[in-house]
């Protein structure tokens, strides 16, 4: 299977803003991004299924938006109002099925993750 490459993360302070890429997705499928903190389990950040509908964890409703280039195969999430509780590992994932859901259990494939950091 093709490798999952994400791209974009990087240290912002509190309030600030970040666009992560995604390259070598297939959006027949679900496509998410997850994210891992030290010392916590992963936990899906936000989806988007084959049909386009994108679901989102509560903690980034109306800050974060899940989007997709299907010409370049390219999945993004863009994040704004950025805090300290954001920072974390994230990691583009890809479900071999239509609907998406937030047990990464279920999603098989995965890329190496980029860091997001949000000083206060």
């Amino acid at each position: 299977q093709v490798q999952l490459a994400e791209s974009g993360g990087g240290s912002v302070q509190a309030g600030g803003s970040l666009r992560l890429s995604c390259a070598n997705g297939d959006s027949d499928y679900c496509m998410a991004w997850f994210r891992q903190a030290p010392g916590k389990q992963r936990e899906g950040v936000a989806s988007l299924d084959r049909y386009g509908t994108p679901k989102y964890a509560d903690s980034v409703k109306g800050r974060f938006t899940i989007s997709r280039d299907n010409v370049e195969k390219t999945l993004f999430l863009n994040m704004k109002s950025l805090n300290p509780e954001d920072t974390a590992h994230y990691y583009c994932a890809q479900r071999w099925a239509y609907y998406c859901n937030f047990d990464p259990t279920s999603f098989g494939n995965w890329g190496q993750g980029t860091q997001v950091t949000v000083s206060s």
